[in-house]
């Protein structure tokens, strides 16, 4: 089965947390209330966030964190990849050389477009896209509407 991390779950849920209410800065403390996650690991995913320029960190008795551009600007294959960094179907999908066999392999190639297809859907979903309730709909109309 391919999914994402947990990880890379509550990393869109603190994200899309953030994008609800963008006019002030928010502390780890409360997205992790709010998120009903661990403080650890809400300030663990902050950091690789902001590292990855999704979020802007503001240091003092003020600060916290907020977005760091528009949720309209931000896809979600940025979000996945902030944490589980680059996509990769395969191990061959992201590296030349890995494999013992890739030189005798026939789908490999196929294996590539494969990953080029995922990472483009995620590019097509924004995280105001993750924002807007989905009414109960079969999954494919879903995915229609969040790509569409």
């Amino acid at each position: 089965m391919l999914r994402v991390t947990r990880l890379t779950d509550y990393a869109s849920l603190v994200l899309t947390l953030l994008a609800a209410d963008v006019q002030r800065v928010h502390s780890a403390a409360e997205l992790a209330e709010r998120a009903h996650l661990e403080a650890p690991t809400v300030s663990k995913l902050l950091k690789s966030l902001a590292q990855a320029g999704l979020v802007e960190a503001f240091r003092g008795a003020n600060g916290g964190y907020r977005l760091a551009r528009p949720a309209d600007a931000i896809s979600l294959i940025e979000i996945v990849e902030a944490i589980e960094g680059p996509l990769g179907m395969t191990e061959c999908s992201l590296h030349d050389g890995d494999c013992g066999i890739q030189d005798h392999c026939g789908v490999r190639a196929n294996w590539r477009r494969i990953n080029d297809v995922v990472a483009d859907a995620l590019r097509a979903v924004t995280l105001a896209q993750l924002l807007a309730p989905v009414a109960r709909m079969p999954r494919r109309r879903i995915a229609a509407r969040l790509v569409g």
